[in-house]
């Protein structure tokens, strides 16, 4: 007769955030013991291609002012505060808010800006939960046209991982990313196409 019976199963999937692992473990049919590790950081990026050159999309992500004309986070909250200092532009520029909770209260500081081709932000987020995250903006120009990558990593707190087993956070990030992307398109390409026609003109 068999007295001791031990079962047990591992499993790890790689998702968008990074890799779930999840332990189960049972002795006798008595005791159950189960473990789940969601990862301890996260990265989002989200890529879009331009009719612009770089140095016509560079100042509408080297500036928090020209920012808000395409975030899609100024929308999400129109009354939320904001308070700029620092910097005008470039290194150094400051952009703090304090809205709903749908933009919750944070900061972010440009901390490195390499015209035409990089911005790289620090965001503090104070609420819904806090975190520190590195974000970044990269524009690599391919002939004619201009790739612009949006990214965002850093780790995940223990608020954000409780999140994450309830919603995709990628996903949610992501599409905001794909909406901030495409506002940049339209008015990266509208000005461009403005500074042509002034141009023709002038000749």
């Amino acid at each position: 007769m068999i007295r001791s019976m031990t079962g047990y199963a591992r499993a790890e999937q790689q998702g968008p955030w990074g890799r779930l692992s999840w332990e189960l473990r049972s002795v006798n049919h008595r005791y159950l013991d189960l473990q789940i590790k969601l990862p301890d950081e996260f990265r989002v990026l989200r890529r879009i291609s331009i009719n612009a050159p770089p140095e016509a999309i560079f100042p509408l992500v080297n500036d928090h002012r020209l920012v808000a004309a395409w975030s899609p986070y100024e929308k999400k909250d129109p009354a939320m505060k904001r308070a700029f200092s620092g910097a005008a532009s470039g290194k150094g520029a400051v952009y703090e808010w304090d809205g709903d909770s749908n933009v919750g209260k944070g900061r972010i500081e440009i901390v490195d800006s390499v015209a035409p081709s990089k911005v790289t932000l620090k965001l503090d987020m104070i609420k819904p939960f806090e975190g520190h995250n590195t974000v970044e903006f990269t524009l690599q120009p391919q002939g004619e046209t201009t790739t612009v990558t949006w990214a965002m990593h850093g780790a995940v707190p223990y608020m954000a991982k409780l999140f994450c087993m309830l919603m995709n956070g990628d996903r949610m990030v992501g599409d905001d990313f794909e909406t901030g992307l495409a506002n940049l398109k339209a008015l990266a390409e509208r000005e461009a196409s403005q500074a042509r026609a002034r141009q023709a003109v002038a000749h």
